[in-house]
């Protein structure tokens, strides 16, 4: 009888689907009210297959819900000064005061730790603004006084296999 029985600790995928990608390296995602990636389509799904764990930072309220789902908030301002987060990605959203001044604020703490920051839609011109440098793309890489445009996935893909 326990011969027909299934077992619930036998994995239950076929061969070949659903292998995650492994993790290498783990990205603070700056969390916006009304998040959007712009042209490029969805850059988390993207940055997930190139080995990118996303942990969110919240910048209020507002941004801990995204499409009617809450979502736990699993790094803070803490991790980008500590060296927890290797990187940190910036999405476009609605343009609320208190927001973009969170954002400003996390943006100028990744610049001070020299850490890449990846930006898209409107979050460009954010993180140019921070960075000083001039940008206009559907999507940025800044670290430092250097920025990388992004017009392609492909491109993404290329910058992201270099940060350590």
């Amino acid at each position: 009888m326990s011969a027909q029985r299934n077992n619930s600790t036998t994995p239950r995928t076929r061969p070949g689907f659903n292998r995650p990608a492994p993790m290498r390296l783990r990205m603070g995602l700056i969390m916006r009210k009304g998040m959007d990636f712009g042209p490029l389509g969805d850059m988390e799904t993207a940055l997930r297959i190139d080995g990118v764990s996303l942990a969110p930072i919240s910048t209020g309220d507002a941004s801990l819900v995204s499409g009617g789902v809450t979502v736990l908030a699993t790094a803070t301002a803490d991790d980008i000064t500590s060296g927890r987060v290797k990187g940190v990605v910036v999405p476009g959203g609605e343009a609320d005061e208190a927001g973009v001044a969170q954002v400003k604020s996390l943006l100028m703490l990744a610049k001070a730790q020299g850490l890449p920051v990846l930006a898209f839609a409107d979050g460009v011109a954010l993180a140019a603004e921070a960075f000083g440098v001039a940008a206009e793309a559907p999507g940025a890489v800044f670290r430092g006084d250097k920025v990388a445009l992004i017009n392609e996935r492909a491109e993404l893909s290329a910058v992201v296999a270099t940060i350590a």
